[in-house]
């Protein structure tokens, strides 16, 4: 018994016994405890939609077990009595444990939660899993930047220098690579935005074609010809972009003349057989058909009607269907279509 009243470090060996016996029932009950809470919610969250009970699942994974030491070292340190110094010490080791184990369970939520955002984007546009994944590790990599000036600032050390110095460092960097910093942005704004994703048939100014891929700095359209146009993001959405996929259906406007021989009567038969014509096409609903001007050498007519879907090629075989049954009703009806012609008079005088 007289070995227990001994003092080693400035506490009884029996304060040493209960302070180890403490740590070691604390930290086997914050250990039982977690598994016990991580199983739970796994069972629950394996049963809803919702995402809050796997993100606590997420976050209670990634208690540290040096956390869970330092917690319960914490608790058995109340049965020692400890000098000054060593208990500032050991203040500064807690803030230190609480502050890095905030930032473990920051970091996952933000890695669960792009996670989330990449898996919803993904099914729609394949190309955004990139550009997020991307955000996400500037995301984590800032938020460490803010635990490591934390930590140095709990340590004692005078960051006030050191922020300004990032800081003029970060404006210098950010000069110097605008242009890839405006392409990233830019990248950023297509996926959050969507003016265009994978698939879609665009033109831009005067070249079009088919969007293969949405990269971090730029954006690859397969042309109709064969070759890869290759855009900068940033360059890519201060121009006029045309959506073609996005359209609900096609406005199609064509021309015809017929010659000035042409009777009255046949002009009014004219518009009869192009509103049937294109009543009885599938996939098309007419808008209009009108006698709309005498030309140098035809009497002209406009049409104007909508194909039910954007697809380019059904819209090309409408309107040739439209032009096969037209050319056949006019033959029918001994109707000329117009050529270019010039009449020349000759005085003999």
């Amino acid at each position: 018994m007289n070995l227990l009243q001994e003092f080693y470090f400035g506490n009884k060996l029996q304060d040493w016994l209960i302070a180890l016996s403490t740590l070691i029932i604390v930290f086997a009950g914050l250990k039982l405890l977690q598994k016990i809470a991580t199983r739970r919610l796994s069972r629950v969250a394996a049963s809803t939609d919702n995402q809050i009970d796997d993100l606590f699942v997420i976050i209670l994974k990634q208690t540290k077990f040096f956390i869970l030491i330092i917690v319960s070292a914490y608790v058995a340190s109340y049965a020692l009595v400890l000098q000054p110094s060593v208990a500032a010490i050991w203040g500064k080791i807690i803030v230190l444990a609480v502050i890095l184990q905030g930032g473990f369970w920051a970091s996952a939520g933000i890695s669960f939660t792009f996670s989330n955002i990449i898996r919803k984007r993904s099914e729609e546009d394949v190309s955004s899993k990139t550009t997020i994944t991307f955000l996400g590790f500037v995301t984590r990599f800032v938020l460490w930047i803010i635990i490591l000036l934390l930590v140095l600032d709990n340590l004692g050390v005078n960051i006030t220098g050191l922020v300004a110095g990032l800081g003029i460092g970060g404006v210098a960097v950010a000069l110097a690579v605008q242009n890839i910093l405006g392409d990233l942005l830019a990248s950023l704004s297509i996926v959050l935005d969507k003016p265009f994703v994978i698939g879609d048939f665009v033109v831009v100014d005067s070249l079009s074609g088919t969007i293969e891929h949405i990269g971090l700095k730029t954006t690859r359209i397969r042309s109709l010809s064969g070759e890869q146009l290759i855009f900068s993001n940033n360059d890519l959405l201060k121009t006029r972009i045309h959506n073609y996929r996005r359209m609900s259906e096609r406005r199609i406007v064509f021309n015809f003349g017929v010659v000035y021989q042409t009777s009255l009567a046949k002009l009014k038969i004219i518009k009869d057989i192009v509103k049937d014509v294109i009543e009885k096409t599938n996939d098309a609903r007419l808008d209009r058909v009108h006698f709309k001007e005498y030309g140098d050498s035809s009497l002209n007519f406009e049409i104007v009607y909508f194909v039910t879907n954007s697809d380019y090629n059904l819209y090309m075989d409408v309107q040739e269907t439209i032009n096969l049954e037209i050319f056949r009703r006019f033959s029918e009806e001994r109707i000329e279509f117009a050529y270019p012609t010039r009449t020349v008079f000759i005085n003999k005088d």
